[in-house]
């Protein structure tokens, strides 16, 4: 019987300004501000929407200078937002001349009546286009009414063959995730974030289309959808105001070009790639998987890369996989871009994937990494019905990895000493990690535990993945978007 092993890692710290160290963002934002501190910086705004909700949204975010009480229990948890100048060093400012109105009868008009996709899209697209110019805002808040934000439809591009095909292999992908032991609705979800998804490529939403549109504008500038229910719910329903602002603020802070926090446990010149794989139809009328890898280095900003096209027989234990040839290309891709922008190759490459390597996958990304990086480092992660429960009220930390024979299970999340408390529902669930090749899984293990705390679209300071698989995810969303000859946009701020 194998014995098992468990061990809990310390919770990586990552880097604010003054050099503040800490675990929570909250707590080192008002200690150090961003760690790219520029006190002072005004951010320039720009907001588009329906001339009311675009009144609310200015009111709410000119909210930003002052100080916010958080309502929540857990005080460890929930802060106060101190205001932006002390949390941020900034000042969000919101000029008459980068305000767009859509007009509210129209909008409400084209959706009764169900009224084109395209022609809804391209009533918000065409206003936020115009703020593209030369001295525009650093960041443009959209303010999208609950009818467009949540509007779906079924793709028209594909035929009636194409859409059975999908409809197939979604339903394959659902009764994969079924095979996880009674997986709670939040594991589901969350195994949805480990796997590709036919269901991208059925449907079109709203958010995902104005998005991909929007990124591939030649003057591109960042967007913050803000729905109404945001600005306007109470205090006491959900997370209060002062919370809202913390995570709001932070995105914002990162979408105009700022970097609120940094890793402080990961070594300098690393190169860590997610690889993914996404559904997508070609404009010959063939089903293909778009291959997608995502970049993150302590050195460089992160940037994302469309590979190769694969074709959707090209598949092995229901997962798509490179070809030696196709893998290889991949990370000569990565490698130069990251050459491009740090002036040196890395000394190390750490490639992410959610699915165990083929051999052809293998061989062609070490031989991508050949006599370019010392060190080439093959990691996958996977959900699990795998469990652990402890002795007592508490749920396993997070950070806990335990190791069961040659099995190696890493709780990315659980129970959070620093807040006294578990954020979750259910009995936690961790990732199940291994690799192809030889690696020390602890040290790649740590490794995830802090790339998981690279989400600036939350203050809270942790997610359940990595960086480098969430992006690769939000990236290859949109692919299905673009045409065939269209790279996507690689700025991480175009996706969050």
């Amino acid at each position: 019987m194998a014995r098992i092993a468990i061990e809990c890692l310390p919770e990586p710290v990552i880097e604010f300004g003054k050099t503040v160290v800490g675990v929570e963002p909250r707590r080192g934002l008002t200690a150090g501000g961003p760690v790219d501190g520029r006190p002072g910086r005004e951010i320039r705004l720009g907001f588009v929407g329906t001339e009311e909700d675009v009144r609310h949204a200015r009111r709410w975010v000119a909210r930003f200078d002052s100080f916010m009480a958080a309502h929540e229990g857990n005080s460890a948890r929930y802060r106060d937002w101190p205001g932006s100048e002390r949390a941020l060093g900034c000042r969000f400012v919101s000029d008459e001349r980068f305000v767009r109105s859509v007009d509210a009868d129209k909008i409400k008009a084209e959706v009764e009546r169900r009224g084109s996709f395209d022609e809804l899209l391209n009533a918000f697209a065409s206003r936020i286009e115009g703020l593209f110019i030369d001295g525009g805002p650093d960041a443009i808040v959209v303010c999208l009414p609950d009818e467009l934000a949540d509007l779906r439809i079924a793709n028209p591009a594909l035929t009636p063959a194409e859409r059975n095909a999908l409809e197939r292999l979604q339903a394959e992908e659902e009764n994969a995730q079924l095979t996880l032991f009674q997986p709670t609705p939040e594991e589901l979800r969350a195994a949805e974030d480990l796997r590709t998804q036919a269901e991208d490529l059925l449907f079109r939403t709203y958010y995902r289309a104005l998005k991909a549109r929007l990124m591939m504008h030649r003057n591109a500038i960042p967007i913050q959808i803000l729905r109404r229910d945001t600005i306007d719910r109470p205090d006491d329903e959900g997370q209060s105001h002062a919370t809202r602002a913390w995570n709001v603020a932070a995105s914002l802070y990162y979408k105009s070009g700022g970097i609120p926090w940094r890793p402080g446990t990961l070594s300098s010149n690393v190169c860590y790639v997610g690889v993914s794989f996404h559904h997508l139809k070609r404009r010959a009328g063939s089903l293909v998987y778009a291959s997608v890898a995502q970049a993150f280095s302590t050195d460089v900003e992160p940037f994302a890369l469309k590979g190769a096209m694969v074709d959707h027989q090209q598949r092995r234990d229901r997962h798509p996989y490179l070809n030696p040839e196709q893998a290889r290309d991949l990370i000569s891709q990565v490698l130069d871009q990251y050459e491009a922008r740090a002036g040196v190759l890395p000394d190390r490459l750490v490639v992410h994937k959610t699915s165990a390597y083929q051999p052809e996958e293998e061989a062609g990304f070490r031989q991508g990494a050949h006599g370019r990086v010392p060190v080439c480092d093959l990691v996958w992660l996977r959900s699990t019905a795998f469990r652990i429960v402890r002795r007592g009220m508490q749920e396993p930390w997070r950070g806990t990895l335990c190791t069961l024979g040659e099995q190696v299970y890493l709780f990315t999340s659980g129970f959070i000493p620093w807040w006294n408390e578990y954020p979750g529902p259910h009995i936690p669930a961790p990732i199940e990690i291994g690799a192809a090749g030889s690696t020390d899984l602890r040290e790649r293990a740590r490794e995830i535990l802090a790339l998981s705390k690279m989400n600036w679209n939350s203050t809270d300071g942790w997610s359940r993945f990595p960086i480098t698989i969430s992006f690769a995810k939000r990236v290859g969303q949109l692919m299905s978007e673009l045409s065939d000859g269209e790279d996507p946009n690689p700025s991480y701020r175009f996706y969050m």
